[in-house]
Order: C-alpha cells, then structure tokens, then sequence
C-alpha cells in the first residue's frame, strides 16, 4: 500500500538504514522482492549492517541472499560492523551462504572485522567447514590480523583442535610470532591445552622460543599448573633453566603458584635450585616469603643455598621472618641458616620480624643467637 502511495523505496532512516536493509535482516522474502521490484538500491550503503547482503548474509537467509546476488548486489562491498558479508557469514556459521558469496567472487582474503579476515574468524568460532572451503578458494593461512595475530592463534585460543590441524596441514607457520603470547605453543601452554601443544610439537613448534610475557613456553605451563604440558616440554626438549619473561625461569614460575609437583619435576631435570632470578633473588627466598614450606623443603633438599645473599629481603630467612612464616624459619635454621645475616631491606632477619611484630619468630632467633645490638 505505501509502496502504491508513492513511499520512496530508498528513503534513508533508522537503524537498518534502509526498507531493504530491515527486510533482509528479518527474513522478509517477500518484501524483499517487492522492493527490488520497485527499484530499490541493492547496493544501498548505510545501517548497522552495512547494506543488505550483509544483513541477509549475517541471519542465515539464503534464499534473500541468493535474491540481492541476482540482482547485482556487490559481493565484497564493504561497510557495517562485520565489514563484508563474507566475514559476518564465516563468523556465524553459514555454510552456505559461504560458498554461494565465493561462487560469486568474494574476495576470501579481504581485510575486515574485529578479526581482520574472514579465515581468522571461521577459526576463532570453531567452523571447520568454512575453514576448509576458505582455505580450497585460496584464503591466506598465515594471513595477519588484530588480536589474535593469525588464525592458527585464534583456533588454539579457543580449543578448536581440528583446525589447528587443518591449518598446519595447510602450511600455517607454527611459530609464527603474534599474539599477547607471541607464539601458539606458548599460547596453547598458559590455557592447559594439552591436545593442541602435541600437535604444535609435532609440527616442530620451537621448544624453546623465547618471547612474550611469559618469556617461554616452560615457564608459562609451570605457572599456570598444567602438569602434563609441563612433561610435554621437558620431554622435546625444553631449556629448563631458560631465562626471560615475567617470572625470569620455570622454576620461579612454578613456586610462585605453589604447584609443588611442577616444581619437582623441574629440579629432577636440572634446574638449577639457586638461580638468580626475579624480585626476590631465587628461589628459596621467594618460596620463604610466600609460605611455601613444602617447596622450601623440596629447595633445600635439593641443595638450595639457604645463605645465599640477593634479592630484595637479602636472603631466605629475613624474608621469611618479615612475613611470620614460623615453620619455614624453623626450617631454615635447621639447615643452617645464619641468624645474623647481614643484607636486604630490613639489614637483618631479627629487625625484619621485630618491625612486623613477630613475637613468635623473634623469640626463636633469640633463642638461635640472634645479635640483639645489630643494626
């Protein structure tokens, strides 16, 4: 009826845009047809959605998809949130609306999104259809994006592990460097994705890259706990005493969380028990300093140095007796630590319990021979 009233079929308004844009959107096969009929724009740009093929694209319609194709709609015309209506298409699942925009010449590599490519997106949601039909038209498997890098990161970041088959099997450079993480093995390794980091090894992900906040692979499965990557590792190879990142070496990474039996699994392959390394000068002193009496004892049973001079509390005893760690002092002492130590924030572990009110810690070190005038 509006139409028959003389209703401007191209008129420009709300937040589809268009008559065109808002019909696709919800479905409306045949309103859509009676607007082409009455000559709307199929190209019109504007709205959330770009235009209308995105629309129809982004919901699933085919049949309205397939409509505005016919009627010359630009396959890669770009514009809306999801940019193209191949990337909105990949992003939700649509098969076939996929292949029909391929079909019809969309530029599989195009540069839109949140997600740079419609191939990094199809792999972040976990579409493996799509992923292998963008990648037979020829979509760049190591192709860079925003955020996740590339979409060998985007399919391990969400656990897609058959794509991350299918992108190696591709040619995806599996040390590729992108990412908050830089790498995909260290990626795979912070999220405890034991699946993804054997196929990344057996790809011949680098072992040991070095990069990234977490500095390696290593450091950041033994932070985070995850045992059998932690194997996985050691067992390729990985440099157990390796410095860099956040925590400076695996071995810090792991105390620092309190997983007792990564840090055994460490120690058992080399690592070196009195490492200089992070805030706290080692290991011992930043085991002694957050309470981790198992740990310290697995240290010193393993021949940590429990004098060694560094770090910001100066050595393991002033840290433990700054914080009230009563057993670990106990601990310490019985190994032979000496009680009047001199270095670190507070000169001395006496000073450092007494400033803190430790009535406890300081009656032990009295009790072991504590210089009660040092300064």
């Amino acid at each position: 009826i509006l139409l028959d009233k003389g209703a401007d079929v191209n008129a420009q308004c709300g937040y589809y845009d268009n008559a065109l844009q808002a019909a696709s959107l919800q479905g409306h096969e045949n309103i859509v047809q009676m607007l082409l009929d009455k000559g709307a724009a199929v190209n019109a740009q504007g709205g959330e959605y770009g235009n209308a093929l995105q629309a129809a694209s982004s919901k699933g319609h085919e049949n309205i998809v397939q409509m505005l194709l016919d009627k010359g709609a630009a396959v890669n015309a770009q514009g809306g949130y999801y940019r193209n209506a191949l990337y909105v298409a990949s992003s939700k699942g649509h098969d076939n609306i996929v292949q029909m925009l391929l079909d019809k010449g969309a530029d599989v590599n195009a540069q839109s999104g949140q997600y740079r490519n419609a191939l990094q997106v199809a792999s972040l949601q976990g579409h493996d259809n799509i992923v292998q039909m963008l990648l037979d038209k020829g979509a760049d498997v190591n192709a860079r994006g925003d955020h996740y890098g590339n979409a060998l990161y985007a399919a391990l970041s969400s656990g897609h592990d058959n794509i991350v088959q299918i992108l190696l099997d591709k040619g995806a450079d599996v040390n590729a460097k992108c990412g908050y993480y830089d790498n995909a093995l260290q990626a795979a390794s912070l999220q405890g994705r034991d699946n993804i980091v054997q196929i990344l090894l057996d790809k011949g992900a680098d072992v040991n890259a070095q990069d990234g906040y977490y500095g390696n692979a290593l450091q950041v499965a033994s932070l985070e706990g995850h045992d059998n990557i932690v194997q996985m590792l050691l067992d390729k190879g990985a440099d157990v005493n390796a410095q860099g990142g956040e925590y400076s070496n695996a071995l810090y990474a792991a105390l620092s969380s309190g997983h007792d039996n990564i840090v055994q699994m460490l120690l058992d392959k080399g690592a070196d028990v009195n490492a200089q390394c992070g805030y706290y000068g080692n290991a011992l002193q930043a085991a002694s300093l957050q309470g981790r009496d198992n740990i310290v004892q697995i240290l010193l049973d393993k021949g940590a140095d429990v004098n060694a001079q560094c770090g910001y509390y100066g050595n393991a005893l002033q840290a433990a007796s700054s914080q009230g760690r009563d057993n670990i002092v106990q601990i310490l002492l019985d190994k032979g630590a000496d009680v009047n130590a001199q270095g670190g924030r507070y000169a001395n572990a006496l000073h450092a319990a007494s400033s803190e009110g430790h009535d406890n810690i300081v009656q032990i070190l009295l009790d072991k021979g504590a210089d009660v005038n040092a300064q």
